[in-house]
């Protein structure tokens, strides 16, 4: 017996064709599309303040880094995330010019409004990403960075940062200051 698909369903190709035209950006989880909200003055710039760092550390490797305009494709639950910052060093995502299949590290920086799933079934979604070695957490509220690591075994490792800690991402063996990660961030100020 077929089970009927939902009658909203959107096929992966509709959504990214529908994609590429719409003003505002949606994530999509087997065939629903969500739309995104804005992001607050800290999480663009803790986001942008590690792109950068990262982009210049991986120019010339190889490696490339996106920030949120980007897609990571979960193809095994039929999913496109807009992580906030991510890394591929694998040559099969050149090929792939709005999304991309086979990151080694995606970070997202934590709100409210996303915590939550971010923390719970995002991070599980990505865990079935086979080329995914990282996967970090970072608070804007306060100096917080959490950076869980598959192991050898598969397991993931949480390895927590905080005010004045060096921050080092296996992955593509980087280390920064937390300091620096949270430049021209002011707590405390209202959303």
């Amino acid at each position: 017996m077929i089970a009927n698909q939902n009658t909203n369903y959107i096929p992966p190709k509709k959504y990214l064709t529908e994609e590429e035209l719409s003003p505002v950006k949606h994530e999509y989880i087997d065939g629903q599309v969500y739309a995104m909200a804005g992001a607050s003055d800290a999480h663009v710039t803790i986001s942008l303040n590690l792109a950068s760092a990262l982009r210049n550390y991986l120019r010339g490797s190889g490696c490339r880094v996106y920030m949120s305009d980007m897609k990571a494709h979960i193809e095994t639950t039929n999913i496109f995330f807009y992580p906030d910052v991510m890394v591929t060093c694998d040559a099969r995502d050149k090929a792939l010019p709005n999304h991309k299949k086979y990151p080694c590290l995606i970070v997202e920086v934590l709100s409210e409004s996303t915590e939550a799933f971010d923390r719970g079934d995002k991070f599980a979604y990505y865990q079935s990403l086979a080329t995914l070695q990282e996967y970090v957490l970072i608070n804007q509220k306060r100096q917080r960075l959490e950076c869980f690591c598959r192991n050898a075994e598969g397991l993931w490792v949480l390895h927590t940062y905080t005010q004045g800690s060096e921050v080092y991402l296996a992955s593509i063996d980087f280390r920064t200051s937390i300091d620096s990660l949270y430049e021209d961030v002011a707590f405390g100020e209202t959303p």
